[in-house]
């Protein structure tokens, strides 16, 4: 099993940038893909972004493509998510997530992360 903890998160102005971090904890790390999901007040929790062990195997959904980045720190087992030109529809709990190689399911959750764009 593996634990996550998030950091950063916080409140911006529309058009602006945040980073959040996600460090896992636990036996082989490397073989579990790591994202980012969100949950919106009143809605339901969505993907926003995965990364697998290489650096070339992420996955983004449409509404955050080109403004957002998922990247990952092998040797710190932590995966970043840079956000730029922030929307006032961005805001959200933002979770980490990982799910075992090969599998659909997403198993592990960390505790969440506020990100808040003020328009």
């Amino acid at each position: 099993q593996v634990q996550l903890v998030e950091s950063g998160g916080g409140s911006v102005q529309d058009g602006g940038s945040l980073r959040v971090s996600c460090t896992a904890s636990g036996r082989a790390v490397s073989n579990w893909i790591l994202g980012w999901f969100r949950q919106a007040p009143e809605k339901e929790r969505e993907f926003v972004a995965a990364i697998a062990y290489g650096p070339t195997s992420t996955a983004y959904a449409d509404s955050v493509k080109g403004r957002f980045t998922i990247s990952r720190d092998i040797g710190k087992n932590t995966v970043y998510l840079q956000m730029n030109r922030l929307k006032p529809e961005d805001t959200a709990v933002y979770y980490c997530a990982a799910k075992w190689r090969g599998t659909q399911e997403w198993t592990v959750w960390g505790q969440g992360t506020q990100v808040t764009v003020q328009g």
